[in-house]
């Protein structure tokens, strides 16, 4: 199926500043749309339900997972995290370019079931430096930022499977590059074929 928006996969590693570059880029550009996902993790200082994310619980979740809402689950950190396949589809469909900030899992389930989801992976321009904005956002023990960046290892090596590489060293440089992706995802075949349906009939097929 041909949609008139695109579906925007936004991957990182947990510190490598995935979510202030989609918050940015939000502010500034009104026709995206940010995909809400289900977790059952519990809500992190400054986190709004529905906002940052919907907060339910495990068996919530479970019956909703058998249901078949999600159009990709993953289990992460020892929570759940799923985002909703109705919603997604919808705006898509009314030509709405939606984005996903989920982690590599999701974003390879996804493109298995929509092929030309874009992905676009966001890499810390170092390890250390990872550690340190962990350290600076102050909302995990130090049991939890070992995990995370042990975790961090284990996600980077999946960069390779992503359509493009945004380096977060300097915010507003990788902010400009991420702009640059999007608005060329607008002019992809596909997306442009489904805007433009009567526009290509009338070049294509000659008058009779």
């Amino acid at each position: 199926m041909m949609y008139n928006g695109s579906m925007i996969l936004v991957v990182a590693p947990s510190g490598a500043g995935k979510s202030s570059l989609v918050r940015a880029l939000l502010e500034t550009d009104p026709t995206l749309s940010l995909s809400v996902s289900f977790t059952t993790r519990q809500p992190r200082p400054g986190e709004v339900e529905g906002i940052n994310y919907h907060f339910i619980s495990e068996t919530e979740f479970l019956q909703r997972k058998e249901q078949n809402d999600f159009l990709e689950w993953a289990h992460v950190h020892g929570n759940y995290y799923g985002t909703s396949q109705s919603w997604i589809l919808e705006k898509m469909q009314a030509g709405k370019d939606v984005i996903l900030e989920i982690d590599w899992q999701g974003a390879r389930q996804i493109q298995a079931i929509v092929p030309q989801a874009l992905w676009i992976f966001i890499l810390p321009p170092s390890i250390s430096v990872l550690e340190d904005r962990l350290r600076h956002r102050a909302q995990d023990d130090e049991q939890t930022i070992q995990k995370r960046i042990a975790a961090a290892h284990e996600e980077l090596s999946h960069l390779s499977e992503a359509n493009y590489l945004v380096i977060n060293d300097l915010f507003q440089a990788a902010l400009f590059e991420l702009r640059q992706i999007i608005s060329a995802s607008r002019l992809r075949t596909l997306p442009q074929l489904a805007r433009y349906t009567q526009l290509v009939d009338n070049l294509t097929n000659p008058p009779k």
